[in-house]
């Protein structure tokens, strides 16, 4: 158990990766679908590339989508809708009538006797004028008749009897009333002004629309639509190779492909077919460490950064499996330039390159035509990195989602024409798909954003924004401590050339340089390069209090960046640019001035850490050259040139660069950058050689 413990103590960081990878690999897996895949790639109207190819089993020949969708719409033009006929609302209101009728006529004519006769007689003619209504039908008026003519037919059930009748055989509400006035007049019915409004107030439709039964007939009629048309017996050929195929062909080897997928879905081939998903996503993901492992080392000695990668893909998998899911049409909408544009910001072009193929080679077990979708994929992809290869402004972002939508557009009319033969058949709505994922391609900014702050890595957009001269932190410094902002700017501008000759990240060290002395801008009077005039305030200090002061402007730099959330990349560059080198002016006079024989040297040290990588080291070099510099009281070629050896050997000699990457050669590049810089800087012209 020890043993074990110790291999994993020992051997934790390629644990963790291994299992990082594993668990990359399920996540994956689980978004693909769990049937088999036809094994042969075909398009409409191209020949068959394959060897002839025979019917493995029986199978029906599915119907197209717009074939049934056809068959499915002549059907419902037959379709009747059904209306319930209601005997009992006619007697219902007959007796509401008759009510009415006998209330109003009491208080109209109180003297029964007189119009007793009358009174039967109107009573008698407006029964016969609701029976009349009731019995032909007052009708719905329903979207299923509307704007129908005359002459359509309806199903009406009446007593559990179904009829069918056209439409003009009943009323309406409003044909109703027509017939009601047009009676009262057959009938010289004098005193209408009480009898219409009450016989108006009686209509009612009694012939209703009867939904559930009219949507059963409608689903009875599309389910006797057959799916399919013919079949295709075993050992039947179904295919040669170069034969073309036509539109008859595609719909049996489509047919033949679902019933293939589907069979190998149900089966026992199940967990098979799992295995075979886990060894492709496997291999794939495994390309990726083998190019991490030969070719970018220290991205894959960084967990951080291989959990980046590892997520992005699996996050494009992802987005492509629901696609497909919900509608395979809207396949292209997925933005899947995205990756190697967010990889193009933390990394370099090349791996954009790498991790974009590997994504699109995972995402080829998963869509249709995986062929076609590769090639435009991978062209786009191609076009959107070349588009970023100098990320430095977020209008490159509009610009890249422009020449994605031009990219995908110009390949889809190439590949019509190849298929088709002909521009008319182009599919407009295949464009909007395109310029739907160039707009969701402008994403990446804040997903970048989000990246930087959940793993703690900066961009160069970022470190662009950092480097303004206008930005809060460096107007502080500029405005108390003009000093330490002209000495950062020339601190900023050798680094930034001198990584520019040798190899690194020139603009991080650029922005690193600019920030390194932020910590003086709270006691700027104390750093000789802010001094006006002859008062210094270090004249009123111990040697060892000064020193104190000076040093303590790194533990304040880094204090003042984590309280204005300057990413660690830059933080680094305040916490090394002096090392763990002694503040060797206050030191030097300490010696000169103390009796005593035990001196702490730690008191005049810097706290560290040294410098870690190129972009660092060449900081603490410009910083101590540029600020030694300006102590020249003859700053000529020869006394440059000693100056800057000195102080660079000096640092050598501290070993303040031995956790560095950076070697003994690119050390004397950036010398001889310097010597050319400050020469330049000092308007010292080169002493031409003498002829002999």
């Amino acid at each position: 158990m020890k043993n074990i413990l110790t291999v994993i103590r020992n051997n934790y960081s390629e644990i963790f990766k291994i299992i990082l990878l594993i668990i990359s690999v399920i996540l994956i897996v689980s978004l693909f679908p769990k049937e088999g895949k036809f094994k042969y790639e075909f398009q409409n109207g191209k020949p068959w590339k394959h060897n002839d190819l025979i019917a493995p089993f029986d199978f029906a020949i599915q119907k197209s989508d717009i074939e049934i969708e056809a068959e499915q719409t002549k059907a419902l033009k037959n379709l009747k809708p059904y209306f319930n006929f209601n005997n009992d609302i006619a007697e219902q209101k007959k007796q509401d009538f008759l009510l009415e009728f006998e209330k109003k006529w009491n208080v109209k004519y109180p003297d029964k006797r007189i119009f007793n006769k009358i009174k039967k007689n109107i009573s008698t003619i407006s029964i016969d004028i609701i029976d009349s209504l009731f019995s032909c039908g007052i009708l719905e008026l329903h979207p299923a008749i509307d704007k129908k003519p005359f002459d359509y037919s309806i199903i009406i059930i009446k007593n559990n009897i179904a009829e069918e009748k056209q439409l003009k055989q009943f009323f309406t509400v409003q044909s109703a009333e027509k017939f009601i006035h047009s009676e009262l007049n057959k009938k010289n019915i004098l005193d209408t002004v009480v009898l219409l409004p009450m016989l108006q107030n009686i209509l009612t439709q009694n012939v209703i629309y009867d939904r559930k039964k009219s949507e059963n007939e409608k689903d009875i009629l599309i389910s006797n639509i057959s799916l399919t048309r013919g079949m295709v017996q075993l050992d039947q050929r179904i295919i040669s190779k170069g034969e073309l195929i036509t539109n008859e062909k595609f719909m049996i080897l489509e047919s033949l492909k679902k019933e293939y997928e589907g069979q190998l879905g149900e089966s026992s081939n199940y967990y098979l077919i799992l295995i075979g998903q886990i060894i492709l996503v496997s291999i794939a993901l495994i390309c990726l460490i083998l190019f991490l492992l030969f070719f970018r080392k220290e991205i894959f000695d960084s967990t951080k950064k291989l959990t980046l990668i590892l997520l992005l893909i699996i996050f494009m998998v992802f987005l492509t499996s629901i696609t497909i899911k919900f509608n395979a049409n809207y396949l292209y909408i997925v933005p899947l330039c995205l990756a190697p544009i967010v990889i193009r910001a933390f990394f370099d072009t090349r791996l954009a390159l790498f991790v974009h193929l590997i994504t699109i080679i995972i995402i080829c077990f998963l869509v249709p035509n995986s062929l076609e979708f590769e090639f435009l994929q991978l062209v786009a992809g191609i076009i959107t990195i070349i588009s970023v290869v100098n990320l430095q402004k977020r209008s490159q972002f509009f610009v890249t989602s422009v020449y994605i939508f031009l990219t995908y557009s110009i390949i889809n009319i190439g590949m019509t024409l190849i298929h088709e033969g002909k521009i008319d058949n182009i599919d407009l709505m295949q464009f909007g798909l395109y310029g739907a994922s160039a707009v969701l391609t402008l994403f990446a900014y804040p997903l970048i954003f989000i990246f930087e702050k959940i793993f703690g890595f900066i961009t160069d957009v970022s470190l662009i924004e950092y480097s303004d001269t206008n930005n809060k932190l460096l107007r502080e410094l500029a405005s108390k401590a003009p000093g330490t902002f002209q000495h950062s700017i020339q601190v900023a501008n050798l680094s930034e050339e001198a990584l520019v000759e040798i190899g690194g990240n020139a603009l991080l060290a650029r922005t690193g340089a600019l920030y390194h002395d932020i910590g003086k801008s709270d006691m700027p009077k104390y750093f000789i390069e802010n001094q006006s005039g002859r008062y210094n305030p270090h004249d009123e200090l111990n040697y060892n209090e000064s020193a104190k002061i000076i040093i303590s402007h790194v533990i304040k730099g880094i204090e003042k960046a984590k309280k204005h959330s300057l990413p660690e990349q830059i933080i680094d560059f305040i916490r090394t640019h002096h090392g763990t080198k002694k503040t060797d002016y206050f030191y030097n006079l300490y010696l000169n001035s103390s009796l005593e024989k035990n001196i702490d040297e730690h008191d005049f040290m810097y706290h560290g850490p040294i410098p870690f990588s190129k972009e660092t080291s060449v900081v603490m070099m410009a910083d101590a050259v540029e600020a030694a510099s300006r102590s020249l009281k003859n700053p000529n070629e020869e006394n440059i040139n000693e100056l800057v050896e000195k102080i660079i050997d000096k640092q050598l000699e501290l070993k303040q660069f031995m956790n560095s990457d950076i070697t003994l050669k690119e050390i004397t590049k950036v010398k001889k950058i310097f010597k050319r810089n400050l020469l330049n800087i000092n308007h010292i012209r080169m002493e031409y050689p003498d002829i002999n």
